[in-house]
């Protein structure tokens, strides 16, 4: 018979044991890809703000009436124009919204009016099964990032990062939407290129940075919002994906700092394509010399030995791509090209 010493002893160890056990699990992901509803004009879409407030009303006027002029009829978020501090109201509100909007069958696709800072405070309170049982596209960018990868991790749904409803709603970006949304096709990401009267092209040029063509699940989104849920169960699984960034705003240094969480998290070492698109107002600061972006890039990327390129319109500019996250794509570093090569509607 088990004497009382032996009895506690073994009972330490059995509890002792249990957060070590705990540890060794990883947090609960989707393996599987999950498509979303197709959309056609005459649908209803939904606007929400899930991340900062939006300050001038005339905002909210400026969204409706571009996704109105998109074709779609428009269901305003029960608490799209409530205010906390610089949030769009408080967690749950936001929350209620994107999951009240899921959960609507009048309800098509959800539209993110804005980014800013914020999404990754609900994370937790997202109904990710409630999204398993109706997947709709969503659509959005910047702290959109967060929803974006939260969402795919947890049920494999395809979302769209792109335009925001306040954001730039031009004949390219409008016709990209008609493309992908009522066409369905499979388009060809390619920098539209203007020459201008300079003597050489100068914009939107990209820079093979390691030549090569390699096909995969492209994921990421801005890199500051991306980064930030590292280590979390909202970061999905990178294993032989095509990595792709943007930011805006960040001195070289910070950029070095989060490409450094990247590589030390594991997801570089994973990923087997890369594309940089475009760091708005990244220049280095003053002091006593910096990095530049390019060698930053450089020093994260090039040792990979991976197809990679950067330049992309990816990012905070008026004309953008709209990238399918989770979506199976064709890169070809030399071409500077993304081709989506499956469907991504059901």
């Amino acid at each position: 018979m088990m004497n009382k010493r032996s009895f506690i002893k073994s009972l330490g160890l059995a509890i002792g044991a249990i957060p070590l056990l705990s540890l060794d699990q990883k947090p609960k992901q989707s393996n599987t890809t999950l498509l979303p509803k197709a959309i056609n004009k005459g649908d209803t879409v939904g606007l929400i703000s899930p991340s900062a407030a939006t300050a001038e009303r005339i905002q909210f006027m400026f969204a409706q009436e571009a996704l109105e002029a998109l074709g779609f009829k428009v269901k305003l978020g029960t608490n799209l124009k409530n205010r906390r501090g610089h949030l769009a109201g408080t967690d749950e509100e936001r929350a209620a919204d994107l999951n009240g909007m899921f959960a609507d069958p009048e309800v098509k696709a959800i539209i993110c009016i804005r980014g800013g800072s914020g999404a990754a405070r609900i994370l937790p309170l997202i109904d990710y099964e409630l999204i398993k049982k109706n997947p709709k596209p969503i659509l959005g960018y910047s702290d959109i990032t967060a929803l974006h990868n939260a969402i795919h991790a947890k049920t494999g749904l395809i979302t769209f990062h792109g335009p925001n409803g306040t954001g730039s709603w031009n004949n390219f970006n409008v016709a990209q939407f008609d493309q992908i949304f009522f066409d369905k096709s499979l388009p060809t990401f390619e920098n539209e290129i203007s020459k201008g009267d300079d003597l050489v092209i100068k914009n939107n040029r990209t820079i093979t940075m390691q030549s090569g063509t390699v096909a995969g699940k492209i994921l990421g989104g801005n890199l500051t919002v991306l980064t930030a849920l590292s280590g979390t169960p909202y970061l999905p699984d990178f294993k032989d994906a095509i990595l792709f960034l943007e930011d805006i705003g960040e001195d070289p240094y910070k950029i070095d700092r989060m490409m450094s969480t990247l590589k030390l998290n594991g997801t570089l070492d994973q990923i087997k394509g890369f594309v940089f698109g475009q760091c708005t107002d990244c220049t280095p600061s003053g002091g006593y010399g910096s990095l530049t972006l390019d060698d930053v890039l450089d020093d994260y990327i090039l040792p990979l030995g991976i197809p990679a390129y950067k330049g992309a319109m990816i990012g905070h500019i008026p004309k953008q791509f709209i990238i399918p996250v989770g979506a199976q794509v064709r890169l070809d570093a030399d071409a500077g090209t993304l081709t989506l090569i499956e469907q991504i509607f059901q």
